[in-house]
């Protein structure tokens, strides 16, 4: 009878810095993206923008009562279920990550954040703020942004990280001193009997 598999075997570690790393990147995407909302709604008009039209990059206030692309228009209460519905695979997806590198923790890190920052806008004030304008292309906010980013960076870091971060399987030598070792067969014999010594008179 093969012997059962050690208790975690396999499983992605997680030290202190890991979570830390992805707690930290959660709260400063948050902070942020909520901080240049505010300023934004502050110094800003709704349809206001700035610097002039003749730049390529600007700053314009506008809501969102959709989702990304300004598809769900005005479906508030569906978008804050499924933004919590959000939060929850997410964190999921920390607890049990596709590698094991800081790469993978960071990543979700900040996309647990943005998700977090658009629910905040959408509790409050019932629609998301976008202000970053580029030209032919929907407004968006840092939330987005850490979202995409974080996204980028998990599928990156698997792509480079992926075999290195994943833990090293259990060796399959036996083990002494008191553990069960196997004989000829796969049949468990205790250790120190001797199992498949054979003693010469």
């Amino acid at each position: 009878m093969d012997a059962a598999p050690a208790a975690g075997e396999g499983a992605p570690v997680r030290t202190s810095t890991h979570r830390y790393a992805f707690w930290l990147a959660a709260l400063v995407v948050t902070a942020l993206d909520q901080a240049t909302k505010t300023m934004v709604r502050t110094w800003l008009d709704r349809g206001e923008s700035w610097p002039s039209e003749d730049w390529p990059v600007r700053i314009k206030h506008v809501t969102n009562s959709g989702a990304a692309f300004g598809i769900l228009q005005d479906q508030t209460v569906f978008l804050v279920v499924m933004a919590f519905i959000g939060l929850g695979a997410i964190y999921v997806y920390y607890r049990n990550p596709p590698f094991n590198h800081w790469s993978a923790t960071l990543g979700i890190g900040m996309m647990l954040g943005g998700a977090a920052g658009n629910l905040i806008d959408r509790l409050r004030v019932g629609r998301v703020t976008d202000f970053i304008d580029f030209p032919n292309f929907p407004s968006f906010n840092v939330a987005d942004s850490a979202i995409n980013v974080g996204a980028a960076i998990v599928i990156i870091g698997y792509l480079v990280f992926g075999e290195q971060g994943n833990p090293p399987a259990a060796p399959s030598a036996p083990l002494r001193g008191g553990s069960p070792v196997h004989g000829r067969g796969g049949e468990e014999t205790p250790a120190g009997t001797g199992g498949t010594d054979e003693r010469s008179g």
